[in-house]
């Protein structure tokens, strides 16, 4: 396999983290364009992504980490992503990136810590200190829209355990829209393969209609999102999925989100 076919592979997956790290597509998309233009210019950088994923995401690590603090911004594209770039000035994602790398891209804790150059001990205790910032969230309401009902029940009970309040479930995009009717969720889990045929695209749409909240798709399709068009979901989980994941996730949403409070 050539070495832009080894990269075309895992390009999604590398946007896909990109975004969730940042909170931002337009940030995490300039990002991982600086690193393909950074191993366009360096031979050394270039040959030694011939070594698949982990090399990859070590380059962009090394992007992210050296340039970031400096690098011009992209303007915001609506008022989350305002709101995300304004948060990770005073921030320093370092557990954050070892949760998302052992969790979200699934990689072993030896793994991650060749792509953030720390040891596996390290990520372990950075991702311990990302999932205590987790339970410091503050609570909202949560609107899980999925038709498979064991699957919504392990998301409710997640949830809930994170928490927070289930504020309705749907299997349907009509469903969706008559919880909604009844109180804006502050964060939504969304399938968009729905019980009826509906989309649960078409059902975000809706909600997104009214206000403004994070959502994360959960599915079992995610090339069908992950596609390069506009615009891409910041959070993705794929099917099947590991608690640890969603709780990630999560995490990523409400902190760059404008969550509502319960109450």
């Amino acid at each position: 396999m050539s070495l832009g076919d080894q990269i075309a592979r895992n390009l999604p997956y590398l946007r896909r983290y990109a975004r969730a790290l940042t909170g931002s597509q337009a940030t995490g998309d300039a990002f991982v364009r600086a690193t393909l233009e950074a191993a366009l210019a360096d031979s050394e950088l270039k040959q030694s992504l011939e070594g698949g994923r982990v090399p990859l995401y070590r380059a962009f690590n090394k992007v992210w980490s050296s340039a970031y603090m400096e690098a011009p911004q992209p303007a915001a594209s609506d008022e989350h992503e305002g709101a995300a770039q304004d948060r990770l000035k005073s921030v320093t994602p370092l557990n954050r990136q070892a949760l998302l790398l052992t969790t979200l891209e699934d990689f072993s804790p030896e793994q991650a810590a060749e792509i953030m150059d720390i040891s596996a001990e390290d990520i372990e205790r950075l991702a311990q200190e990302a999932v205590s910032e987790i339970d410091r969230e503050s609570a909202t309401s949560v609107l899980i829209i999925e038709d498979e009902p064991l699957i919504s029940m392990q998301l409710e009970d997640l949830v809930t355990s994170l928490g927070h309040d289930v504020c309705g479930t749907a299997a349907t995009r009509t469903q969706a829209q008559e919880v909604v009717a009844e109180k804006t969720p502050g964060l939504v889990l969304a399938d968009i393969q729905l019980a009826d045929g509906s989309s649960g695209l078409d059902a975000v749409d809706d909600i997104l209609a009214i206000s403004s909240v994070p959502v994360i798709f959960i599915t079992a399709y995610p090339e069908r999102l992950l596609t390069g068009d506009r615009p891409e979901p910041t959070y993705l989980v794929t099917k099947p999925f590991q608690e640890q994941t969603v709780r990630a996730a999560i995490s990523q949403a409400l902190f760059f989100g404008s969550s509502r409070p319960l109450g």
